[in-house]
């Protein structure tokens, strides 16, 4: 599907808006979410013009050496000073997500404000509560989007490595280091552009892969020697996580990271599903292979969405319960 384009600003409008003028992403935000909110963030900074990134939550560590992540304002740490930016606003860059009720606490502020709301999203099905929108469906990437955003409506002169270590982090994180189906040749060269500005793909993969704490590689070999089962014949991949092994593991937001794809992996594996339980919700992430859509199975049992081969869902009947149905609603799929 092609790039659905209504931008009717220019760089001169955001200038004129400068200082008045919020950046913000999806609850619990990954590379992609990050990436693209501080690669717009440093851009229009180059431009002189003034913003803020505001996240809905908190997020991975392993994205703190993202250049701006120092200046971005977590939502649930200040409240009142968030929902003030939010008001005063003339623009509102809506990155990465697809409905408002991904952004937690910032929904209302959102809803009820006056400024031009600027959709830029590769999810399906996107709710319209956007004036503004530039949104291409099953790209491999929002920082790809903001890439191309860029080049077509602000002009790509000032982008420089500094915007490109931050977009090319949503590039390696959402295609699994470009070994996904939503690759492209397009994104393969906005990829090739950004090295060209000086952006090392190895310092970036060092800096969100490696950097383990020795604990989170504990859970993690505890997760693919005791909590991974193959069910279906050998289909699905179904593991799951318990409130007391997230507490025996000291798990922070980010660890659990990329451990649905191991099930993946697995030989004969079309879906791999994870299971974690957060307390009063239960946590859900889907992946596949070839034409089983995730998105739509989460959609019809678990309250959830994505895209084709990767989604996500939630659950309020405890663990346990979830994953009985689970096994019960998976056996209605042709795998």
């Amino acid at each position: 599907m092609g790039i659905q384009d209504t931008i009717n600003h220019s760089i001169a409008d955001l200038k004129k808006a400068s200082g008045k003028i919020v950046i913000t992403t999806h609850f619990k935000p990954d590379g992609d979410a990050i990436g693209s909110s501080l690669g717009l963030y440093n851009y229009l900074k180059n431009c002189g013009i003034d913003s803020v990134v505001i996240a809905p939550s908190d997020y991975a560590d392993f994205l703190d050496w993202i250049p701006g992540n120092d200046k971005v304002i977590v939502y649930e740490d200040s409240k009142e000073l968030s929902n003030k930016l939010i008001a005063e606003s003339q623009y509102v860059f809506c990155l990465d997500f697809n409905t408002l009720s991904r952004v937690g606490g910032l929904q209302d502020g959102i809803s009820n404000s006056t400024a031009e709301v600027i959709l830029i999203d590769h999810h399906q099905d996107p709710d319209k509560f956007d004036s503004q929108r530039f949104i291409e469906i099953g790209a491999s990437s929002t920082c790809e989007l903001v890439y191309h955003y860029i080049a077509q409506h602000l002009g790509v002169e000032r982008v420089d490595n500094v915007v490109g270590e931050c977009l090319y982090t949503g590039l390696i994180t959402d295609t699994g280091s470009f070994r996904f189906g939503s690759t492209t040749s397009t994104t393969l060269k906005v990829a090739g552009n950004l090295v060209d500005l000086g952006v090392v793909p190895s310092k970036i993969y060092n800096n969100l892969f490696d950097n383990n704490r020795l604990i989170r590689l504990q859970l993690l070999g505890y997760f693919l020697s005791q909590k991974i089962e193959v069910i279906e014949n050998g289909k699905v991949a179904l593991a799951s996580l318990t409130l007391s092994e997230l507490e025996q593991f000291e798990v922070k937001t980010g660890d659990t990271e990329g451990f649905v794809n191991y099930g993946l992996s697995i030989d004969g594996v079309e879906m791999s599903a994870l299971i974690i339980d957060r307390g009063p919700l239960v946590k859900m992430s889907f992946r596949s292979k070839h034409d089983f859509a995730c998105n739509e199975f989460a959609n019809a049992h678990f309250s959830g969405g994505g895209h084709r081969n990767a989604a996500g869902g939630a659950s309020k009947i405890g663990l346990e319960k979830t994953l009985e149905k689970f096994k019960t609603v998976i056996k209605d799929y042709n795998l």
